[in-house]
């Protein structure tokens, strides 16, 4: 540690002598009336990303910050010692789900760690899914991971670009080769399987059209629950609330596999709903919230700083 901070000081103390001359960025007459206050936005040009514009501005930031590092002559000293503390195995902690033994392992200097499978404690590790594999450019990172209550699928989402917009697609454990089911328009939500493996729950929101991709507000997101070899068009609808676009839902089986709970969010609220639905109802979709005639024992923090249990239904 004491090398790499040496190597900080001198990198530091050599670009303190370095002349950077940054790109012009304009300053435009933009401005918005706030209930009769004029606020100034000289820059709102730049929050179009895909501007040619803005991408030429980009281009020249990132030559005078190339060019500021190229020079440093401790740049590559610095890169070799960082490489060798980052480069040795690493591995997540192993969980089991239907007989079977997974675990992620990242061997030293890869971007993302690999996901591996075991039949058991004594059989060798085999890979599932390596998620270094995803893209060519290395775009594509894995942002959610769902195993059957058997353990034979598993739902994983892909991110690209570093974009929140996910995609699901669901690979055979035993072949470790994807079937056909393919899910998008997926964000902020993760999967959760019914105990019989005939799908799972999850939500999405509308098609994003035009521009909405990139930088649309996002409404009205809606759960759903996906059967295995459906296409998505056809999934079920299980809640929604066009009276409250903004709330956003998350759904988890319980661990007897009997019910559907629905969390549900309103942005940065710390304050949250919880609803529930028997799933051998199979009820159809609703805007009302869904509920079942049993009683389910929850935690509550109100009126209660250390927690209480109470039952609801």
């Amino acid at each position: 540690m004491t090398r790499v901070l040496l190597a900080l000081a001198i990198a530091f103390t050599a670009a303190q002598k370095m002349k950077i001359d940054y790109p012009e960025a304009k300053k435009t007459d933009q401005a918005d009336d706030y209930h009769g206050t004029s606020v100034p936005d000289p820059y709102r040009w730049l929050e179009d990303d895909n501007s040619e514009e803005t991408l030429a501005w980009v281009k020249a930031q990132n030559a005078v910050t190339f060019r500021y590092l190229e020079d440093l002559a401790q740049r590559e000293p610095l890169r070799a010692r960082l490489t060798e503390l980052w480069n040795y195995p690493r591995y997540g902690t192993p969980f089991g789900k239907g007989g079977r033994y997974f675990f992620f392992k990242n061997d030293g200097l890869q971007n993302q760690s690999v996901l591996y499978k075991q039949a058991s404690l004594d059989s060798p590790p085999e890979i599932l899914l390596d998620p270094n594999q995803l893209s060519e450019k290395g775009t594509a990172a894995l942002s959610t991971l769902a195993l059957s209550e058997d353990g034979e699928r598993l739902v994983y989402g892909i991110a690209t670009a570093g974009s929140d917009w996910q995609e699901f697609r669901v690979r055979d454990v035993a072949s470790g080769d994807d079937r056909p089911d393919h899910l998008r328009f997926i964000k902020f939500s993760g999967a959760s399987w019914t105990h019989d493996g005939s799908g799972f729950f999850y939500s999405r929101f509308p098609e994003p059209q035009g521009d909405e991709a990139q930088g649309g507000v996002n409404l009205n997101q809606k759960v759903y629950y996906h059967r295995m070899g459906m296409v998505q068009s056809e999934d079920r609808l299980v809640y929604e609330r066009p009276d409250e676009p903004e709330w956003g839902f998350d759904t988890e089986v319980s661990d007897d596999g009997a019910y559907a709970v629905i969390h549900v969010t309103h942005g940065t609220d710390e304050r949250n709903r919880v609803y529930y639905q028997n799933i051998a109802s199979g009820s159809s979709t609703t805007s009302t919230p869904p509920t079942s005639s049993s009683e389910m024992t929850v935690l509550s923090s109100i009126s209660a700083p250390t927690w209480t249990p109470l039952a609801i239904g």
